[in-house]
């Protein structure tokens, strides 16, 4: 990317989202990926922005345009890749479920955002307990791979990854 102008890197951007239930490492895969790529990470805003589970159709558009612009701000900035903790698909599947309805506007923001690759976690590391997770103990990973098929979005399921060259391999790939 050293010669292309500053103004198209962004186009050539790779966006690798990490998806799947909580507590199964997405997080610490971005940034560990980022670290090794010397480029960036985008988190998970919700949690920058929520302390509970107890939030409302407002907050739920807030999360979908903060996220949304976050992953823009970082494929600007990014080299070459740009690994995402989650995707506005996620904040849609939280609004189904916690207020049964989901923003028209939600999924504006996810059509603004393109991923060239997503890894889809499976439930395969210990329970990390936070303020605003749900456990997922019956394992709801069907519904949610369900998603990538119809949809028809490139990923790839991680089961029992135990090290990161194993992502890295399918990472290189993309």
């Amino acid at each position: 990317m050293d010669y292309i102008p500053k103004e198209v890197q962004p186009y050539f951007v790779k966006r690798i989202c990490f998806y799947g239930p909580e507590s199964t490492g997405k997080s610490t895969a971005a940034v560990r990926m980022a670290e090794h790529y010397h480029t960036l990470s985008v988190p998970e805003v919700a949690r920058e922005m929520l302390v509970t589970n107890n939030f409302t159709i407002d907050d739920i558009i807030r999360i979908g345009k903060a996220q949304t612009e976050r992953v823009l701000e970082c494929t600007r900035l990014a080299n070459k890749l740009l690994f995402c903790d989650t995707d506005v698909i996620v904040t849609q599947i939280y609004s189904r479920h916690y207020l049964g309805v989901v923003p028209e506007i939600c999924f504006e923001f996810e059509r603004q955002v393109k991923y060239d690759k997503y890894f889809f976690f499976d439930i395969d590391v210990p329970w990390v307990e936070d303020r605003i997770a749900d456990r997922n103990t019956n394992g709801n990973i069907d519904v949610e791979e369900e998603v990538f098929v119809v949809l028809h979005l490139p990923f790839e399921l991680k089961q029992n990854f135990r090290n990161d060259s194993q992502i890295m391999s399918r990472i290189d790939c993309v």
